[in-house]
């Protein structure tokens, strides 16, 4: 295993759709093990291989940050959703960078595992938010299309800091 560069916006790449997966073999195996690995150094909720430069429809999900479980995704699609939801979103390629972006609040994915099976998988609010934002990436787009504004860190933190002021003072 071996952690990869993240591209970040500008890259050519980011911009291009991806290509199945027809090969199911050890080198898919390897992409899908650095991907995770390069998730997990870079602590993000997800990773998509065109964001490290492999043109193939591949993702990795972290869909509950609370539990120690990534989801591989291979050849994913969205194939229900229901609701909506409007939330904070950031990027691995769109380093300390944040935007308010709609999206469904239930999404239903079907894929397939490293071996070529398929399954599915469905989840709700941050976990449907990760699944949408990661299937975007293979069709070649980013959040930042979704969104009038990015916001810094800081700005968030500072946006955060007075919205808990404002809780205060209605409980006072």
């Amino acid at each position: 295993m071996a952690i990869r560069t993240i591209l970040t916006q500008g890259d050519p790449a980011l911009n291009k759709k991806c290509h199945p997966v027809t090969k199911f073999d050890g080198k898919l195996g390897d992409l899908l093990d650095d991907l995770k690995e390069t998730l997990a150094q870079a602590n993000g909720m997800g990773l998509a291989a065109p964001q490290v430069g492999i043109l193939r429809r591949a993702v990795i999900v972290v869909p509950d940050p609370e539990k120690d479980e990534m989801i591989e995704l291979i050849n994913p699609e969205i194939v229900a959703e229901e609701g909506e939801q409007d939330g904070l979103e950031g990027c691995l390629s769109i380093p300390g960078m944040w935007g308010y972006v709609k999206r469904p609040n239930w999404v239903k994915v079907r894929a397939q595992d490293r071996r070529g099976n398929w399954f599915e998988t469905e989840g709700t609010e941050l976990a449907a938010r990760c699944f949408c934002h990661e299937l975007e990436h293979l069709e070649g787009h980013m959040y930042d299309e979704h969104t009038d504004r990015l916001y810094t860190s800081e700005e968030l933190d500072d946006m955060m800091s007075g919205e808990e002021e404002d809780r205060r003072r209605e409980r006072e």
